[in-house]
């Protein structure tokens, strides 16, 4: 019986937490890894660190990918935000969620507006 894995969780997540909780989550993921002097998630916290989040069975030249793929600065770690982002990169699934949070967030935001403006309009 194959394992489940990190980018199976994730959706699984997202639909239970929704996007917010999710992001909190992240970031508490982001907490979990960090290098505490550094500030951010370093190739050795990530190595100390990967079984809290269960990523124990990585190999080493796994988690180096993971670094490097994260990495959009060059920097050789990842901050909070290339943590996030590359988490919803591992996350296929995800991916294509995220866009129907995005086109809701956006209708809902335009329906704010368009509420706004007709409130506005009727005060005249």
């Amino acid at each position: 019986m194959a394992g489940i894995g990190f980018e199976d969780l994730l959706p699984v997540m997202a639909d239970k937490l929704g996007g917010e909780g999710l992001m909190k989550e992240l970031c508490n993921g982001f907490e979990l890894l960090v290098d505490k002097e550094k500030g951010v998630i370093t190739l050795e916290s990530l190595r100390e660190k990967a079984a809290l989040l269960g990523l124990q069975d990585l190999k080493e030249d796994e988690l180096v990918s993971m670094m490097t793929e994260g990495d959009l600065d060059g920097d050789g770690a990842l901050n909070q935000m290339e943590f996030c982002v590359l988490m919803f990169r591992l996350s296929p699934e995800l991916m294509e969620e995220s866009w129907f949070w995005l086109e809701d967030a956006l209708q809902h935001e335009q329906l704010n507006q368009h509420h706004n403006n007709t409130d506005s309009n009727s005060s005249i």
